[in-house]
């Protein structure tokens, strides 16, 4: 256990303070030295797992790199299995899983893979495990950890995400298995409101999750997801998302998060998908970008956007914009469908389709490489890779 005296965690701070973007102490480098306020006698201890989560952290937001999320409970992993025709069966999941790890050259352009349980614990239909196949990929390998989402009594028709109980012991299973980084995701409607007792609930329960997942070794992809849902416009977007953003991180902070051991994985400021009013790439990242100046600490590694619905070059063009220029942090991708639409339907559920399937996960990959370097034209895309994905009320 590190001495005391070396506080790896960002400072406890009042609410008014970290809302005007002041801090106590400046990090100058992944271990900050900060003398003790008087008169509180309080000290923190700084995870023994502090300096392996740095590095973690670190190697995820990696250059023109990014994260694949294929943790797709099987009940959702079901549901992309029936739109090719395919029975939701364990040696089904199996053979598409197998499909994605496996891809040649993968690691060039991903960093990290999100698994869902049965992942981290499954061979490939080769036998070899998952997790060695992404490991000899240099890719990371992590895992889903919250229970889903469930009603929350006393909102507006919102949510609340399960799993806080149990999480230390699993996490700590999870790293034994090989896992090195979480995922918790949390949602905030806009047509619901969203209420303060939604926004708390889920910032709050971010925290928590964060906290135990750094005291176990696993970095923590923080994802407050404000769903595409809505007809408003961007502006009101931008409004929700710096409260929950606030919240978030005046929690995380409460809760003694090193906020140099994170990944931040939020929603792009766009439009609500049922708006007649589209944004530019250029808007979008405009919007982002200020709200991400405005909140995010530049301590935090990387900001690995989802793509909520969004069509796979829509979400490749927007992040593309918010590179244009240089960022405090990583900005890159974390994406589910966004990555895997196209390559699922060429695979089809057909073994001789295999090969084609793995290369047109690559052209994705490589494209939304491409645009962390702020490098993406946009050339030669197909028109399925152009076609939205959002769906009202989508659950995982």
């Amino acid at each position: 256990m590190a001495s005391a005296s070396l506080l790896k965690t960002s400072p406890v701070v009042d609410k008014s303070e970290w809302v005007k973007g002041q801090t106590l102490c400046q990090p100058s480098a992944s271990i900050v030295r900060c003398h003790p306020i008087a008169p509180s006698g309080l000290t923190v201890r700084a995870s023994s797992y502090a300096d392996e989560l740095v590095k973690t952290a670190k190697s995820i937001a990696s250059p023109g790199r990014g994260i694949l999320a294929m943790d797709e409970s099987n009940a959702t992993c079901g549901k992309r299995l029936a739109s090719i025709g395919l029975e939701n069966t364990e040696a089904n999941r199996q053979a598409y899983r197998t499909l994605l790890v496996s891809a040649p050259g993968l690691g060039q352009y991903i960093s990290g893979a999100i698994l869902f349980e049965e992942t981290l614990y499954q061979t490939t239909i080769d036998g070899k495990k998952m997790v060695d196949v992404l490991v000899e990929q240099n890719i990371v390998p992590g895992i889903k950890v919250d229970k889903g989402l469930v009603p929350l009594a006393g909102s507006n028709n919102e949510s609340w995400c399960q799993g806080l109980d149990g999480l230390a012991p699993r996490s700590a299973a999870y790293y034994q298995q090989g896992a090195r980084f979480a995922k918790w995701r949390t949602v905030v409607s806009i047509p619901n409101g969203p209420s303060e007792l939604a926004v708390k609930e889920a910032a709050w329960g971010l925290a928590r999750y964060a906290a135990i997942s750094q005291d176990n070794g696993l970095v923590p992809i923080v994802e407050p997801e404000i769903l595409l849902d809505g007809e408003h416009g961007i502006d009101r977007t931008f409004e929700v998302a710096k409260k929950v953003w606030a919240e978030v991180f005046f929690y995380l902070a409460q809760n003694n998060v090193m906020f140099e051991g994170i990944l931040l994985k939020p929603s792009m400021v766009t439009p609500g998908a049922e708006c007649k009013d589209k944004a530019t790439p250029q808007q979008v990242a405009d919007y982002t970008l200020s709200l991400l100046r405005q909140r995010i600490p530049p301590a935090v590694p990387g900001i690995m956007f989802l793509s909520g619905g969004q069509s796979e070059v829509e979400a490749t063009l927007n992040l593309n914009a918010m590179n244009q220029a240089p960022n405090p942090w990583h900005v890159s991708f974390s994406y589910a469908r966004a990555l895997q639409n196209t390559c699922l339907k060429t695979w089809g559920g057909r073994p001789e389709n295999v090969k084609e399937a793995q290369e047109t996960l690559l052209i994705r990959a490589e494209a939304n490489s491409l645009a962390q370097l702020g490098k993406y034209t946009g050339e030669g895309e197909s028109e399925e890779a152009k076609q939205g994905m959002f769906v009202k009320g989508y659950v995982y």
